[in-house]
C-alpha cells in the first residue's frame, strides 16, 4: 500500500491534491500527517521527502515528491487519473500544469486556511486577473466536455488540482461566475473534500506563519476551527 506524507489539512493545498484524488478514485493509501513546524520546515520534512517538502508518496522503497509528479506516477498505475479521451486529457493536463505553475497572487493573498472566513482588505488587479483566468478555465472545461467536472463526467486529476481553489473561494468569498461557482460547490460537496474539511477543522495545532498570512490580508469574520 502507498503511504502519502502530508502536512496540516487546514493549510496544505499541495497535500490536498494527491490526497483528494486518491481518496475519490479509491486508490488505497496510508496517510502520514506531519504538522508544519514553526519557522523553516525543511529540516522537518527533509528526512521524509527528497526536496524537504510535502506531499511525498512512498511506494515501498521509492519516494515520489511534488504533487504533479505524484499524479503522473499514479496515472501510470491506475485508470481514471486522467481522462480517457485524448482531447479532454490534453485540456486536463494543460489546466493542471497551469494551476501548478501559475496564480502566484492568489496563493500569496488567499493562503489556504479551511477553517476561517476572511473579508479581504483589498483585491489588487493581479488577484482579479488570477480569478478571471481560473473562471475562464473552469467555464471552458465545463462547456467543452459537458461537466459536471472540468474534463467531463468523471473526477480526474485536473479537478484535484483545483480543489484547493474551492476552499479558497469558501474562505475569502471569491466568485468565478455562476457556472464556475456551481462547480466549486460540487467540489466542496464531494465526500473526500468533506472528510478533509472536517479533519482540518478538528486539528488542534497552529503554525504562526500561516496564521500571520491570514491575519495580514483581511478581517477574520468566522473561525470554525477547534481550539488550539
Amino acid at each position: 500500500m502507498y503511504e502519502l506524507i502530508i502536512a496540516n489539512k487546514n493549510y496544505s493545498s499541495w497535500s490536498l491534491r494527491p490526497w483528494v484524488l486518491m481518496r475519490t478514485l479509491g486508490i488505497p493509501f496510508a496517510e502520514t500527517l506531519v504538522p508544519f513546524p514553526s519557522g523553516d520546515s525543511f529540516a522537518t520534512y527533509k528526512p521524509l521527502s527528497p526536496n524537504g517538502r510535502v506531499p511525498c508518496l512512498v511506494d515501498r522503497d521509492l519516494r515520489v515528491w511534488d504533487s504533479l509528479a505524484i499524479v503522473e506516477y499514479l496515472a501510470e498505475r491506475h485508470p481514471g487519473v486522467w481522462p480517457a479521451d485524448a482531447v479532454a486529457r490534453a485540456f486536463a493536463r494543460s489546466a493542471a500544469a497551469e494551476m501548478h505553475s501559475s496564480f502566484g497572487t492568489l496563493r500569496d493573498i488567499c493562503t489556504m486556511n479551511c477553517g476561517l472566513r476572511i473579508r479581504l482588505h483589498e483585491r489588487p488587479a493581479a488577484l482579479e486577473r488570477d480569478i478571471a483566468r481560473i473562471a475562464e478555465i473552469w467555464t471552458e472545461g465545463l462547456a467543452r466536455f459537458g461537466g459536471p467536472f472540468l474534463a467531463g463526467a468523471a473526477f480526474t486529476a485536473v479537478d484535484a488540482f483545483y480543489a484547493p481553489v474551492a476552499f479558497r473561494a469558501q474562505t475569502y468569498g471569491l466568485s468565478f461566475g455562476s457556472e464556475a461557482d456551481a462547480y466549486a460547490a460540487r467540489l466542496l460537496a464531494l465526500p473526500a473534500m468533506y472528510e478533509w474539511y472536517e479533519a482540518a477543522l478538528a486539528e488542534p495545532f497552529r503554525e504562526e506563519g500561516h496564521e500571520a498570512e491570514a491575519r495580514a490580508v483581511g478581517e477574520w469574520t468566522r473561525d470554525f476551527r477547534a481550539e488550539a
